[in-house]
């Protein structure tokens, strides 16, 4: 699903309001998201399922498949998502 067609359904589901302030609730929905998992907090939507970063450790002595050459690789943060039980029930229908 795209912007667009997110911003269209959440128009019909509220016809009160206007494209703008959907647009802006939105924004405001993704910045926070953000700025939380750059925390490092997790991010639980009740129902739908949880957000959270993982901390990836550095290998010293990974091989690179195509030239089998020793490589460095960086640690690094992943993000992660755990699908809630009713979300995981809802797509297993």
């Amino acid at each position: 699903m795209s912007r667009l067609e997110l911003i269209k359904q959440f128009k019909q589901k509220n016809p009160e309001l206007n494209k703008s302030e959907i647009e802006t609730i939105i924004d405001n929905f993704c910045f926070n998201l953000e700025k939380a998992l750059k925390d490092g907090k997790k991010v639980e939507l009740r129902g739908f399922g949880m957000f959270f970063v993982k901390k990836i450790k550095e290998r010293y002595s990974s091989r690179n498949p195509k030239t089998n050459e020793l490589i460095y690789v960086p640690k690094k943060n992943k993000l992660r998502f755990k699908a809630s039980k009713n979300l995981k029930k809802i797509i297993n229908e």
